[in-house]
């Protein structure tokens, strides 16, 4: 028998070789394989125990029967222990013997050796139905063709026999072979249709399952936390964020777990219930407080989903944001905006600024009277001062454009050099203390950035120190292996504790005739660069003072990042 056309319950074959490839389908085939065998075991056990109750009620029994029996028991047997599917070749398959030849071999013989007292032909539909359930249309056909051909065979016997009853004959196998077909034919395909429908379903299972896995893994990465609540109130789902805001170190939740069971998670709970019992969607800021104190504060926003023909439970899906976070994106916003703006006023201003200096400068020049000077001296500086607040609004506007390449650099020898320059255009060389002890160690930094960011902090620390010799101290030195730290000491009073907690933010100052804008510059350049720049109060020698510190990304590859060990950072 020819196998050439495709068994719809195994996978499609290779479009090159040929040859099956299995897919899930296989399953199917499996289970219907041992029904079909148990059924054959379970008919070949009928048929013997027929023949043994034939026996005892004192019939004649014929003993070829008997063997007959026996032996199709024994083979139905052998191949529901031993036997596996498999699937269909292009050639002659030994699988077609052990199974549905041998059915329609056993029962044709059963049929002949019973002739005139049993019809065992009712028993042909099982190789039938086998051969169209689980083979091809050809092999479906070619059984009932056999069976069809056996039943004619098996009437012009019995029609030598006993010539009378011919055409009685003749038409029953006809209108049993005739049935055969129709039955091969319909459970064909009746098995098609399955098999086509089984892997319409196995394919949209499969594109559910991805579709879950990207959603699960849209999930994972969302900077907001997500929570799915059951109507219980107990947790389904939650994702990494979800699990940060809502425990501690101490703590360790994984779904399934109630909401309810934290008394911190309290303020969500009723959230949750308010969601289902309203029907609609619910906002709120909440704050989580926990046991040992830590709190945090919450934006949460619910949406109920709910099954639209009541076959599943609804579930209320809570979204998470860190009010703290949305704050700082909020502020940078708007330093953004602001430093756009700041920057276009800037160049509006320069232009009229410099011509009023100019201005200034020459009528200076006409004028003797003493208070003239002074009022025109008092111009220059205001002038001068505006010039400083519109070059630092420049220089943040600098900032905040693409960084360039990163520079590696020989920190004590940048730290010299810009440390000359400086005590020459400020005249303070006697106020200023070297000490380079860094080495030969290099740092990745933009010389020019590193330059702006070297005379912001020497101006800062000008402004408060004293007029003592080494009243500002500027040290370099090695921190850990491979890593380089840099310092700039003053000896100046304490910062106020309101001040540390700004030092680094735009537009703030201690004094109200600066920009605020210097400490700032000096951060968003160290976070470019991948430094860390903090600040501190301690002492060299036996005099307290204040200290701005930055410790820099190491040019060696694979160093490990700037440590966060001190009072205040930025970074």
């Amino acid at each position: 028998m020819n196998w050439e056309t495709s068994n719809s319950w195994f996978g499609p074959p290779d479009k090159e070789s040929g040859a099956w490839t299995p897919d899930s389908g296989s399953k199917s085939l499996s289970r219907l394989w041992r029904t079909f065998m148990t059924a054959r075991v379970t008919i070949a056990g009928v048929l013997l125990t027929l023949q043994a109750s034939i026996y005892a009620l004192g019939q004649p029994v014929r003993e070829a029967m008997t063997l007959l029996c026996v032996a199709y028991f024994v083979a139905t047997l052998m191949v529901r222990l031993w036997a596996r599917p498999k699937p269909p070749g292009n050639t002659f398959d030994a699988q077609w013997l052990s199974t549905v030849g041998v059915d329609v071999l056993a029962f044709s013989a059963m049929n002949f050796l019973q002739s005139g007292t049993l019809n065992y032909t009712a028993l042909f539909a099982l190789p039938v139905l086998l051969a169209s359930v689980l083979g091809p249309i050809l092999l479906a056909l070619g059984t009932a063709a056999s069976v069809t051909l056996l039943l004619l065979a098996d009437a012009w016997w019995v029609s030598l026999q006993s010539p009378g009853g011919a055409t009685a004959h003749f038409l029953q196998a006809g209108l049993s072979g005739s049935g055969f077909f129709v039955v091969a034919l319909l459970a064909n395909q009746l098995a098609l249709r399955l098999s086509r429908e089984e892997r319409r379903a196995r394919s949209s299972q499969s594109a559910a399952r991805m579709q879950t896995q990207v959603n699960e893994l849209v999930i994972d990465t969302l900077a907001d936390g997500v929570l799915v609540v059951d109507t219980h109130g107990i947790v389904r789902a939650i994702n990494p964020a979800s699990r940060r805001f809502l425990t501690t170190e101490d703590m360790a939740h994984s779904a399934p777990f109630l909401l309810a069971s934290e008394e911190a998670w309290q303020p969500l709970a009723l959230l949750v219930d308010l969601t289902f019992q309203q029907r609609t969607p619910q906002q709120a800021d909440l704050s989580l407080t926990h046991s040992a104190g830590h709190a945090r504060r919450l934006q949460v926003r619910t949406r109920l989903a709910a099954s639209r023909d009541g076959s599943h439970e609804s579930m209320c899906v809570m979204f998470l944001e860190d009010l703290r976070e949305m704050e700082a994106r909020v502020r940078t916003e708007k330093m953004a905006a602001m430093g756009r703006m700041s920057a276009a006023v800037a160049h509006e201003i320069r232009n009229p600024l410099t011509a009023i200096t100019q201005a200034n400068a020459l009528l200076e020049e006409d004028l003797q009277d003493t208070g003239h000077l002074q009022l025109t001296a008092m111009v220059r500086q205001n002038a001068q001062r505006l010039g400083r607040i519109v070059d630092e609004i420049l220089n943040v506007a600098r900032v905040q454009e693409p960084a360039p390449q990163a520079q590696t650099l020989q920190l004590d020898d940048m730290v010299r050099r810009i440390c000359s320059d400086w005590t020459q255009q400020t005249a303070s060389s006697h106020l200023l203390h070297l000490h380079l002890g860094a080495g030969d160690c290099a740092v990745l930094f933009e010389a020019e950035h590193l330059r702006r960011l070297m005379v912001n902090l020497l101006d800062n620390a000008l402004r408060y120190a004293s007029v003592a010799a080494g009243a500002i101290k500027v040290t370099t030195e090695r921190s850990v292996p491979g890593q380089a730290r840099l310092s700039v000491w003053s000896d100046g009073q304490p910062l106020e504790k309101t001040v540390r907690s700004h030092l680094f933010e735009p537009f703030f100052s201690s004094e109200s005739r600066s920009s605020g804008l210097g400490l700032y510059i000096c951060r968003e350049l160290c976070e470019r660069h991948g430094a860390l720049i903090g600040y501190q109060r301690t002492a060299h020698g036996t005099v307290q003072g204040n200290e701005f510190f930055v410790i820099f990304r190491s040019a060696i590859a694979g160093a490990a990042p700037p440590p966060a060990t001190v009072d205040t950072l930025s970074n």
